[in-house]
């Protein structure tokens, strides 16, 4: 099922501060996380109330096929070390795995999606939640076909909704291949091929950022976004109503996130800089009313790149969408929670 381009977690990543062996409501990420093998074919599905997984998409091949500036490949790393400080705001009964990397050494990008999606239905397999940290937005075409494919196996197709934090619609068109502006085209007509429902939003598209085609395309695949300049100008409750709809349709929400759709003032260490990009505390007030849904399944965040990061500001603000994500879904699933 796996080749020698899944290499299983390395513990180098999770290291950091001890306030305490012993007192969990002094513990931080690095000391709760757990490390799973998904060549393994021992593993149990998790029991317990909630499981994070955490996988990481060593690649940024979709950039520099995109002509984009390279050096995603090692976001998965730096978000990592960025993960590992943070306290443990959760019930003990949740739980933080991390299943390891997907490389694309001697990889096509097609070669390596289809190996993320082996991993992405294995981890939903194991009724744990992944997390996928990237790498090029291109992880998003291999997240949405391990999803599918997890509700193949299941005989089980719902309505999956996808919602993209980005400054791109990456809808153009991929006569000569995918690459790391094409995802949601692909999936367009995947999702047409397995005759399944295409839900597409995205948040924070800029205007300078997108050819006029690229909007007609998507009018033409009824595609719902909400302007950059619309969501710093906004007072929410629109905003909400317009999720909100787009959120009723669906049985399942796929969240992903493009690091460039933030002002390059929060996240310098991208491949496309947007020096008018969105505050991070609005996509964190829209991430929090999404997940109040209760039908998010899945998250990834993309294009976190080191190689332009200043004091790792990028890989933090990664870390700490994470952790509003994790703590989130724990005080929705346990009432009791802090």
């Amino acid at each position: 099922m796996f080749n020698n381009n899944y290499e299983v977690a390395s513990k180098d990543f999770w290291q950091g501060r001890i306030d305490s062996e012993t007192d969990f409501d002094s513990f931080r990420w690095h000391q709760w996380v757990q490390f799973i093998d998904l060549k393994d074919e021992n593993l149990k599905p998790f029991s317990e109330k909630l499981g994070f997984c955490f996988l990481g998409f060593s690649s940024d091949y979709g950039i520099e096929l995109n002509k984009g500036r390279v050096g995603a490949a090692l976001g998965p790393e730096s978000i990592r070390k960025e993960l590992s400080n943070l306290p443990c705001h959760f019930s003990e009964d949740t739980m933080l795995y991390d299943a390891g990397n997907i490389s694309v050494e001697s990889l096509s990008l097609d070669e390596a999606q289809e190996l993320l999606k082996k991993a992405v239905s294995k981890i939903l397999s194991l009724n744990l939640f992944p997390i996928l940290l990237g790498g090029g937005h291109g992880i998003a075409f291999g997240h949405y076909k391990g999803i599918i494919d997890y509700f193949k196996n299941k005989k089980e197709m719902k309505n999956l909704g996808i919602i993209n934090f980005d400054a791109h619609f990456d809808l153009r068109p991929y006569e000569n291949g995918g690459n790391s502006g094409t995802m949601f085209r692909q999936i367009h007509d995947l999702a047409e091929e397995e005759n399944l429902n295409y839900s597409y939003f995205c948040l924070g598209i800029q205007k300078h950022s997108n050819t006029r085609n690229l909007f007609k395309t998507a009018d033409e695949y009824n595609v719902k976004y909400i302007l950059a300049k619309d969501l710093l100008s906004s007072d929410y409750y629109n905003t909400f109503e317009e999720l909100d709809d787009f959120i009723r349709k669906q049985d399942h929400l796929y969240i992903t996130i493009c690091s460039d759709v933030f002002s390059s003032a929060f996240a310098p260490g991208v491949s496309a800089p947007q020096p008018l990009g969105l505050d991070p505390e609005i996509a964190l007030i829209l991430l929090k009313h999404i997940l109040s849904s209760e039908k998010a399944i899945s998250f990834d965040i993309a294009e976190v790149s080191p190689r332009f990061d200043q004091d790792n500001i990028t890989s933090n603000l990664a870390s700490v969408i994470i952790f509003t994500l994790v703590t989130t879904l724990n005080r929705i699933y346990d009432k009791s929670a802090i």
